[in-house]
């Protein structure tokens, strides 16, 4: 089965960041990471073919920079990468994001695609979803496990409504939680081996995408501090007090 894991490269968050001045976009560094939450859709797509056989193929969209994220990626076991890069891709929002990495997808064949809830630099969280319909295949979204078998894609999650497991068939989108598999760590093998793999670099012109209108940032602002909270002293009726303030929020 052939596997394709969406990834991100991002700014490393430990480090200081800056935005254009005029579009409030997040000017991206040279060196820029893999996502931590695509680890987990790297190692998972690893786990899924490894007993059977196939291929990993990571993708992209953004700016190449260094290409560290990818060959992260790359050194952790997947077979090759596909990476769009192109200046008219600034300011994409999530259905152009969508749009194209669907069409550098549709460009080889495959059983599963693999992505992330959502990117750390951006949490629209949507993504996963926009791709399986553009791709018309079902979407199976944050799987907590995730199963394949004769044909077929089944995934565990927890919802606020209980405990869903989901089977599908395959060709499939399936978006994968933090802690669905324990990523596995680049031996030093992998990541000479990296160094060699390919990474196929794609424009907008080669995929032939629909590009959606640019999403304008028009203000920032700082998040609100975070204030002390109501503090209760317990004279033997702190329960009413407790009970009164969860009516009050609606809680109760």
């Amino acid at each position: 089965m052939n596997v394709i894991v969406c990834v991100k490269q991002i700014p490393d968050p430990a480090t200081p960041y800056r935005l254009e001045e005029g579009t409030n976009w997040l000017i991206r560094p040279e060196e820029q990471i893999l996502d931590d939450t695509d680890r987990y859709g790297v190692e998972m797509g690893l786990q899924l073919v490894e007993p059977s056989g196939g291929t990993v193929t990571v993708v992209s969209m953004g700016p190449a920079g260094s290409g560290q994220g990818i060959r992260q990626a790359l050194a952790m076991g997947a077979d090759d990468a596909i990476l769009i890069e192109d200046t008219s891709l600034r300011g994409s929002d999530a259905l152009t994001t969508a749009r194209v990495l669907a069409a550098a997808v549709g460009r080889r064949e495959f059983g599963l695609v693999i992505a992330g809830t959502e990117s750390t630099d951006g949490y629209s969280g949507v993504v996963p979803q926009m791709l399986a319909e553009i791709l018309d295949v079902p979407a199976l979204t944050y799987a907590t496990k995730v199963e394949v078998d004769e044909g077929s894609v089944t995934i565990h999650r927890q919802t606020v409504a209980g405990y869903d497991v989901v089977t599908s068939s395959l060709p499939a989108v399936v978006s994968v939680t933090a802690g669905v598999v324990e990523p596995r760590y680049p031996t030093f093998k992998g990541i000479m081996d990296a160094k060699k793999k390919s990474i196929e670099t794609l424009s907008m012109g080669d995929l032939g995408a629909e590009r959606a209108p640019e999403q304008l940032v028009l203000s920032i602002v700082d998040a609100a501090e975070r204030t002390a909270g109501r503090k209760i002293e317990d004279d033997g009726d702190a329960h009413e007090a407790i009970v009164a303030l969860l009516a009050e929020r609606k809680v109760i």
